[in-house]
């Protein structure tokens, strides 16, 4: 395990490219809370009083003008959210290879625009047209219907639109490997001197700016020529294409409840050797279940509704069912402490540990119990958080609860976290609360061993 198990983690966890990816998502989280919490206001300001006092009623009314502060919060977030992690991750990329990284920021960002379609097909409202001038526009040759009360002039096109699904969530994966790839020929570049040269005098703001000049524009027009030929051949953009053939198949596949198992072993498993395992897998969290998660929120914005999200598993269901004070659910282990430990050191660390791991902050337990190398709790540690895994993802499966499709503070409490990330529903708390039972009753027989080998001792 030593010799080669230790080494390719270690390994992995220092991948400048992975670290860049989780860095990249990192950095955007003001960005994606602000979103989510807009949403999530929504939730309690509209959509929850539409239903419990039907549609029309007084308060949502009143909340009107809130209502529409949070619509445009979401569009200045949740919308661009693709493109704002596309600067940082040529931002944090461009720097792990010290080079320019506000070069290599702004190339990936232009990068990713030169693959996106520029065209728009959409239907045009015709304001002041009378409804009854329907029949007699539709005589006249006009290609028109009536939408949300009013005639719309249908398949209207222009050029020059950015649209969602290539800024928002959906494109998360075109932003992703364009780029980084983008950056890399950047990167590449500017390590091999493919630069212009300006004397020493020149200001270094200057001097970098030209610095970056050859090397950006050989990245942005790799990208635009690979546009071109998709369409030419294949009458798709990239985007399109990575959303196909790429997206689609690796969101899937992240969905079956043995990837979703697997993966949380693993993480246990890291950090068990003192590994962190959320970090390690950070770009599989992160650049999986992060895209699932947004694409729920955008149909939930879309709809009001849950029951067309299309995906069960998000980043926000591994906090709210499996993390319970952390990794390992070591909330479940300090309730456990306090119930059936006789042993004075660690009912001493749990009563230190306890308002910190309220808040899933739990590295006074990993490191002071200890978990790490410790093969007394070796199974419930690398148990537990799958099992609770299973839990809530069987009750999300079975519709008995929502999917997490809001963004939620890693550090909110165990049951809220929950609540908060389903957009306010008891049940999805109750569930939460369940998975946290689940991992005391699998934590006290090893807390009760521990008992038993010290008395030996």
């Amino acid at each position: 395990m030593e010799t080669h198990f230790m080494p390719m983690a270690a390994k992995i966890g220092s991948q400048r490219h992975l670290i860049a990816i989780r860095d990249g998502f990192i950095a955007i989280m003001p960005v994606t809370m602000v979103g989510s919490i807009a949403v999530l206001l929504n939730v309690f300001l509209r959509d929850l009083p539409n239903e419990w006092l039907g549609e029309g009623n007084g308060f949502v009314a009143a909340m009107d003008p809130i209502i529409a502060i949070n619509g445009n919060v979401y569009f200045g977030s949740i919308t661009v959210l693709g493109i704002a992690f596309t600067i940082s991750l040529g931002y944090h990329l461009s720097k792990s290879y010290d080079v320019n990284p506000i070069a290599g920021a702004v190339i990936a960002f232009s990068a990713v625009v030169t693959c996106m379609n520029q065209n728009a097909v959409f239907n045009y409202i015709l304001n002041g047209v009378d409804l009854s001038s329907l029949d007699s526009l539709k005589a006249a040759g006009l290609d028109v219907i009536e939408s949300e009360g009013a005639v719309a002039l249908q398949n209207v096109s222009g050029w020059g639109y950015m649209g969602e699904a290539y800024t928002g969530s959906s494109g998360l994966f075109t932003c992703l490997i364009v780029g980084l790839l983008s950056t890399m020929i950047y990167v590449k570049l500017m390590q091999k001197k493919v630069t212009i040269k300006l004397p020493d005098s020149v200001p270094p703001a200057v001097s970098n700016a030209f610095a970056a000049i050859i090397p950006g524009i050989v990245a942005i027009y790799v990208f635009g020529i690979l546009t071109q030929i998709s369409v030419q051949f294949t009458g798709l953009y990239p985007n399109d294409l990575i959303v196909e053939w790429i997206q689609k198949p690796l969101l899937g596949l992240s969905q079956g409840l043995g990837s979703v198992v697997l993966m949380m072993f693993l993480i246990q498993l890291f950090w068990f050797f003192g590994l962190h395992g959320d970090n390690i897998l950070a770009p599989v969290t992160e650049g999986i279940y992060t895209p699932a998660l947004l694409e729920n929120l955008r149909i939930w914005n879309e709809t009001q509704s849950t029951a067309d999200m299309p995906y069960i598993w998000t980043r926000g269901s591994i906090n709210a069912y499996a993390m319970a004070g952390g990794s390992g659910m070591t909330l479940a282990l300090l309730i456990a402490i306090f119930i059936v430990s006789k042993k004075k050191d660690s009912r001493e660390i749990a009563k230190l540990a306890l308002p910190m791991g309220v808040f899933n902050i739990n590295e006074p337990v990993i490191f002071g119990i200890p978990i790490v190398l410790n093969p007394v709790y070796l199974i419930p540690w690398l148990i537990t958080a799958p099992v609770c895994s299973v839990i809530g993802y069987v009750f999300t499966a079975a519709h008995i609860i929502p999917p997490v499709y809001i963004q939620v503070p890693w550090v909110m409490p165990v049951g809220l976290y929950a609540f908060f990330g389903t957009g306010g529903s008891v049940m999805a708390g109750v569930v939460s609360l369940i998975c946290l039972a689940v991992a005391v009753l699998i934590w006290v027989p090893f807390v009760m061993l521990a008992n038993r080998m010290e008395n030996k001792q």
